[in-house]
């Protein structure tokens, strides 16, 4: 065995110093977000939009030819997240609060945020999908389904998942390049979120893969952010 040999696995276990609790794992993500949050307060809303307007003008132009070749067709996928300790009614609660207030909690949910607001076209996300940055707008949310909603094959039960919330993805120019369907349903002791997005089928998979992890992530925070808003 030579000692540049890469196939031996190598590991780091954190022994002693750090007096407070958690793992390696943990004090980094602390640490990332902490950075995350001070670039984009330095840098604020319009500064951040300058920053990418590049990068955005070249994802917008991914997902319009991908939408454009797909002619219409999706593809999905779903990310699951149970809950407990708060209901769906008080989590969606804190959600219709921060959309209609400060962005700061909407973005801290995830490093990939970068603006969310609504302006004069509607609610605005500005974040990756995939590998890449794009500013697409959301429309249609609500308590009833959008048409194509009423039929997909995600659609659950309404006796168990009665809070149901449907929306188009669209671009500025009123591009459809994506489509959204979350249901909430409450359990013994919290709730189960079924998050469904859905692509252009053009589109790589690794795009939708990305997007489904980017649930769970955001999902997870908006929770835990809810949860300590309401003690």
């Amino acid at each position: 065995m030579t000692d540049n040999d890469t196939s031996r696995p190598v590991t780091v276990t954190l022994e002693a110093g750090p007096a407070g609790a958690g793992s390696i794992d943990d004090f980094e993500l602390f640490y990332a977000r902490r950075a995350v949050d001070r670039f984009r307060t330095l840098l604020g809303r319009q500064g951040l939009l300058d920053l990418l307007a590049e990068e955005i003008e070249e994802g917008n132009a991914f997902l319009r030819e991908s939408a454009r070749t797909s002619d219409g067709a999706f593809k999905g996928g779903t990310t699951v997240l149970t809950a407990t300790g708060l209901t769906s009614g008080e989590f969606l609660a804190w959600m219709d609060k921060a959309f209609a207030g400060d962005e700061e909690p909407l973005l801290a949910a995830h490093p990939e945020h970068y603006v969310m607001g609504t302006d004069e076209i509607g609610a605005r996300v500005v974040e990756n999908i995939g590998p890449r940055v794009a500013s697409f707008y959301m429309g249609g949310w609500g308590t009833d389904a959008l048409d194509w909603a009423k039929e997909a094959t995600e659609l659950l039960p309404e006796s168990e998942f009665p809070r149901k919330m449907s929306s188009n993805l669209f671009l500025a120019d009123g591009t459809v390049v994506g489509r959204a369907l979350i249901q909430f349903g409450d359990t013994a002791d919290g709730f189960t979120s079924n998050l469904t997005v859905y692509f252009p089928v053009t589109c790589p998979d690794e795009v939708l893969e990305h997007h489904l992890r980017h649930y769970a992530v955001e999902f997870r925070n908006w929770i835990v952010a809810a949860a300590a808003a309401r003690a």
